[in-house]
């Protein structure tokens, strides 16, 4: 039989969450911008994304809807996009003041 003929399961949406948080810690860990570093940290939270759908779905429970992981996600979301905007209003503001974003150099921040 055609192996590329068997269905989809949970340890394949598991598989593919996992590789996108390895990845994300990778970016986050390799990268010297802040933007990589962010496009890292997005990484990491979409890779947790979808381990939240896959462990919610219908497949593991029967007697639920199955729409808990897709609460956590959407929480995940929202989380992620103030976390992003957060982080671009510190990165310009950086920008502004030092022309650069490199956090090598963000040793002087000061509150």
């Amino acid at each position: 039989m055609n192996p590329l003929a068997y269905p989809v399961t949970v340890s394949h949406y598991l598989a593919v969450g996992a590789v996108l948080f390895v990845a994300g810690i990778i970016c986050m860990a390799v990268k010297r911008n802040a933007l990589g570093v962010l496009m890292g940290v997005e990484l990491v939270l979409n890779g947790a994304n979808v381990n939240f759908v896959a462990f919610g779905s219908r497949v593991l429970r029967d007697e639920s809807l199955g729409l808990d992981g897709h609460v956590f996600a959407l929480f995940v979301i929202v989380l992620a996009a103030a976390e992003a905007a957060v982080a671009l209003a510190i990165a310009l503001n950086y920008y502004n003041n030092h022309s650069t974003i490199d956090v090598d150099q963000a040793d002087e921040l000061k509150g």
